[in-house]
């Protein structure tokens, strides 16, 4: 199934908008160390940042997140507006349902999941795509035991001939944390759902760096950076002065 047009958008607002810039930064570094957030009392620091962020809400941000040690470029074969550079030490495979994306470590403890285009014939509680993606969590990791929810928020209302819902959190079981963001969008006149899923998950002791180093680095890829800062091959020109920009050996 093809995306449709009016879920581009609603992509752009799952995928992590806008950073501010700091003319007084002396050290040119993000730092979210001391970030906090009213939507969950429960976390802090660059997982407090992620968790807020996956709302819409910026982050203090004094440069564009970009991921240190580039390796493969993944390129969505059936939607190539799907297409982003994974770290080294990680590889991309496709979804076909949903037109998605794993990004998986190679010891298998970390996961970044990104499905934009699920879609079903009927209505569909959003809260059962939050139990499928929880419950594939559990089974990629291997869990059977207990569970807590440190972060939670969903959301419903109608617009127009939509009902559109969020629902939002950051679970830990074992030594994982993950955080797992789900936009739904039942079309009444059609009967049908459309979803948006993103999940990321590793071992909590390095959540936080893999927010910095992972996670956010591979969101803003996804977002419309303009041109004169855009970067796809990490190389350290910009994509509209490289004549070959995905490959970083070449300018």
């Amino acid at each position: 199934m093809k995306p449709h047009h009016y879920l581009k958008i609603v992509f752009l607002v799952l995928l992590f908008v806008s950073c501010s810039s700091d003319s007084n930064d002396n050290n040119g570094t993000n730092n979210l160390n001391n970030f906090s957030t009213d939507l969950c009392n429960n976390v802090s620091g660059p997982t407090a940042a992620y968790y807020a962020n996956a709302h819409g809400i910026p982050l203090p941000l004094t440069q564009i997140p970009t991921i240190a040690n580039p390796g493969q470029q993944f390129i969505h074969s059936q939607y190539p507006a799907l297409g982003f550079t994974v770290p080294q030490g990680y590889n991309a495979s496709e979804s076909q349902a949903g037109l998605g994306v794993n990004v998986l470590r190679n010891d298998n403890q970390v996961l970044w999941r990104y499905v934009p285009g699920l879609s079903s014939l009927s209505q569909v509680n959003i809260l059962d795509i939050v139990a499928a993606e929880v419950n594939g969590l559990f089974a990629f990791y291997g869990h059977t035991g207990n569970f807590n929810v440190d972060c939670e928020q969903n959301f419903t209302q109608p617009q127009g001939s939509f009902i559109i819902s969020t629902s939002t959190r950051i679970i830990r079981f074992g030594n994982i944390t993950a955080l797992v963001a789900i936009n739904s969008y039942f079309e009444t006149s059609l009967g049908s759902t459309f979803a948006s899923v993103s999940v990321a998950s590793g071992p909590t002791a390095e959540f936080d760096n893999l927010v910095m180093d992972v996670f956010l680095p591979i969101h803003w890829q996804l977002l419309i950076i303009d041109d004169n800062v855009r970067d796809s091959d990490l190389d350290g020109t910009p994509d509209n002065q490289d004549n070959f920009p995905f490959d970083p050996q070449r300018q």
